[in-house]
């Protein structure tokens, strides 16, 4: 029997401040998957073989969003270590989660960055690309909880707890 492995993944919870109010990044899914296609998400995807996460983060949010990272909360304090052939970068990120059961072996560690540029309409894995507010946000949560990836649910609700309160 083979073994199978859990697919390493970073994720960005992307702030802008628009006119005084923050607002972060929402897009819809349409990935391969027919059932999680049109759910809400944020920019996300597989790191690379020996790819520094933080790379894969601005990756993927290019990819996905058009936008260029021009700060990753956190990245300031990784240290990279060499040692006995080994290049080992040690990190935080803000949150992880880690699919245990369904169609998807996937573990995503989530940062909150910031971004510039005008993000596109879609990509090849996105579509409804927009800017919500965190009252927004908040509200969509409460009311409408299964019209999100259910891999980024806790951490947007962790994300709004250390923002004002409870969701």
């Amino acid at each position: 029997m083979t073994e199978l492995f859990s697919k390493p993944a970073a994720g960005g919870i992307i702030e802008r401040n628009i006119d005084g109010e923050l607002f972060i990044l929402l897009q819809e899914r349409y990935k391969g998957n027919d059932h999680e296609n049109g759910l809400f998400e944020i920019p996300a995807g597989k790191i690379r073989e020996f790819e520094n996460i933080y790379d894969c983060l601005r990756r993927e949010i290019f990819e996905e969003t058009g936008l260029e990272v021009t700060y990753i909360q956190g990245e300031e304090d990784a240290e990279i270590i060499n040692h006995n052939n080994y290049k080992v970068l040690n990190y935080t990120p803000f949150a992880c989660s880690q699919n245990v059961d369904g169609d998807y072996p996937i573990m995503v560690q989530v940062f909150i960055c910031r971004a510039n540029g005008k993000e596109l309409n879609e990509s090849n894995e996105s579509k409804n690309i927009r800017w919500v507010s965190l009252n927004d946000l908040r509200t969509m949560l409460r009311d409408n909880e299964e019209s999100f990836y259910p891999m980024h649910i806790s951490t947007l609700k962790k994300y709004l707890n250390t923002k004002s309160g409870s969701v």
